[in-house]
Order: structure tokens, then C-alpha cells, then sequence
């Protein structure tokens, strides 16, 4: 798995770090995602899926 994601789309809502906190964080200044790792093991595998699914602004790429 490979996770991109997308700055300029992000919102700032935080669910994916709710969700990942191991894959993803938040910057303090202005909420914006930080990918912490870009190739998840197998056990976070479906915690990235959910975060990408529910992310409001649509930010979050999976690729297999």
C-alpha cells in the first residue's frame, strides 16, 4: 500500500489522525495533514482505507 496525500485539499477536520494516528498527523499551525508514513504495514492497512473514505475533503490517496 502507498498513501499520497493532498495539502491543498486538506480541510484540516482530523478525522484520518482519529482514525491512523500512526500514518497521520496534523501540523500545529493550521491543522493541515502530515503523512507520517507513506507505506503502512499490512495492520494499519485498513484504518488508512477508513481515514481516506471518510476524509470530508477528499485528500487522502490509496494505492495498492
Amino acid at each position: 500500500m502507498k498513501v499520497t496525500i493532498d495539502e491543498d485539499k486538506c480541510c484540516g477536520a482530523g478525522q484520518c489522525v482519529l482514525i491512523a494516528p500512526e500514518v497521520f498527523d496534523q501540523r500545529d499551525e493550521d491543522g493541515i495533514v502530515v503523512l507520517l508514513n507513506a507505506e503502512p504495514g499490512a495492520g494499519q492497512h485498513a484504518a488508512v482505507r477508513e481515514a481516506a473514505a471518510v476524509c470530508p475533503a477528499f485528500a487522502i490517496e490509496v494505492s495498492e
